[in-house]
């Protein structure tokens, strides 16, 4: 009886995951919405991130510099997460087995579960939302930001490579694995702190050596 009521459950919920899935790629689809939706998208391209976060950390000062290292950690434990999770569940994406699926970008991954772009940039958006408003409370960032998120994660089903649920669990891995990054903040940048140290004075060495010689 259990086993029937967990099978009805899940099939209620995969039914509605593809009406709402060909709703947003079908039903709404107009002209101007697939030239924007492929732009947006690709704000959650995790190489995307990650190189814009290197970049901050590397040229912005102390305070801010923190911030872009937690970024870049959040996006590397995110990014373990979603592709470990792609290959376990393996699930097709929509445009493999489903009929009338409008894919407006080119998609080699076969994977749909759980949607990367949209973990990725919930794990910036959940990361500076807690750790900027910390350093200056006068700029209100969570509204543009979820926006944002938000966008993403539509654009995702929009362009026809990801179902709604894939985008709701890259939402929430996006937050946790961020969540899981603040809360070993200190351990984070101690580490980094020792690395850079260690680097620094092992390039020293190196100068000094070659001075000599």
């Amino acid at each position: 009886m259990i086993y029937n009521i967990l099978i009805n459950i899940i099939n209620l919920i995969y039914k509605y995951n593809i009406s709402i899935f060909y709703t947003i790629n079908n039903n709404i689809q107009n002209n101007i919405l697939n030239i924007i939706m492929p732009i947006i998208t690709n704000l959650g391209n995790i190489l995307l991130l990650l190189s814009i976060s290197i970049i901050l950390y590397l040229i912005l000062d102390r305070k801010f510099k923190k911030i872009a290292l937690l970024c870049i950690f959040s996006l590397i434990i995110t990014g373990i997460t979603v592709y470990l999770l792609k290959n376990i569940v393996a699930e097709p994406r929509p445009f493999l087995i489903l009929p009338h699926v409008h894919l407006l970008l080119p998609e080699t991954e076969i994977y749909s579960f759980p949607s990367g772009h949209t973990a990725s940039i919930f794990a910036i958006i959940t990361t500076l939302i807690f750790k900027y408003k910390t350093l200056n409370k006068k700029y209100n960032i969570f509204y543009p930001l979820i926006i944002i998120g938000i966008l993403v994660g539509f654009s995702r089903i929009y362009i026809g490579v990801h179902y709604p649920l894939d985008v709701i669990a890259g939402a929430l891995i996006g937050i946790l694995m961020s969540l899981i990054t603040i809360k070993y903040e200190k351990n984070i940048l101690n580490n980094t702190h020792k690395i850079n140290l260690k680097y620094h004075n092992n390039t020293k060495k190196l100068v000094n050596i070659r001075r000599k010689t």
